[in-house]
């Protein structure tokens, strides 16, 4: 199988550039093929503006998502990005590797999601008319495909906890997760996250990394998060939960399949 590896984290030597490298070899071993985007060792540009696009005039108005919408059909997006839509299609699956930073991912590999989810490509895809908003969240240009964060904190796992300070990390990774991963198609593995890394002693690596092997071994049979399918028949016309769902869950988890639910329910005709 393709394994892709974005890795976003400025210090080759860091537990990230452990964990992407460890990833690299055991994945090799297993006879899968990886590749790896290197987003700093690229010098990824993080910005997104008009030199992402080859034929917009820098006198006109920026409109980013017509001007996206654009160059994607007429094949005139910046060749990194280009380079970069290839690479998720060449993947039956993606690992992204970076530490949290303030609660989210660092700003280069957010400018990656930036600039390579082109409109045509991650977004604005499918038919949008009637109750249907196109194919998205469990559809899209990455269905088929499989995704896993593999993220590392200095904090303690209980301060990520539901009742820690920081929040869930489920909550706080939502937004990657079911926002940036599962809206266009991607089935989404559980985390694999690693705490206190500032403080990770040599004698401790050893764990760390067998864990980790073992979620690489459950890369393509590990079961993924049970996110709902937005044309699923669970929201409504205004994409909203239907009454009845969600029953002992809150929050972001409301939009989990619950266990006494079923993973399709019917959609009305139109």
């Amino acid at each position: 199988m393709n394994v892709l590896i974005v890795y976003a984290h400025p210090e080759p030597r860091s537990l990230n550039g452990a964990l992407k490298d460890l990833a690299v070899r055991h994945l090799t071993a297993r006879g899968h093929e990886v590749r790896v985007s290197d987003l700093y060792a690229m010098g990824w540009k993080a910005v997104a503006d008009g030199a992402d696009f080859l034929s917009h005039d820098s006198g006109e108005r920026l409109t980013y998502v017509r001007a996206s919408k654009d160059a994607f059909a007429d094949g005139s997006q910046s060749p990194d990005i280009a380079a970069e839509q290839k690479q998720l299609l060449w993947a039956d699956a993606v690992i992204f590797q970076f530490p949290l930073w303030w609660f989210s991912m660092p700003a280069i590999l957010k400018g990656w999601i930036d600039r390579v989810y082109a409109y045509g490509f991650a977004y604005g895809v499918g038919v949008h008319e009637g109750e249907r908003w196109g194919d998205r969240y469990g559809e899209g240009s990455l269905t088929g495909r499989r995704a896993m964060l593999s993220v590392t904190m200095g904090g303690r796992a209980p301060h990520y906890s539901d009742r820690g300070v920081n929040g869930a990390l489920d909550d706080l990774l939502f937004p990657i997760q079911h926002g940036i991963l599962f809206y266009p198609g991607m089935d989404v593995l559980p985390p694999f996250a690693a705490y206190q890394v500032d403080r990770l002693s040599e004698e401790q690596w050893p764990s760390v990394a067998e864990s980790f092997k073992a979620r690489m071994d459950g890369l393509f049979t590990d079961t993924p998060i049970p996110f709902r399918r937005q044309n699923g028949g669970h929201y409504d016309s205004q994409q909203v939960l239907k009454s009845g769902l969600g029953h002992g869950a809150s929050g972001t988890r409301i939009h989990l399949v619950q266990p006494n639910e079923p993973e399709q329910l019917p959609v009305p005709l139109r």
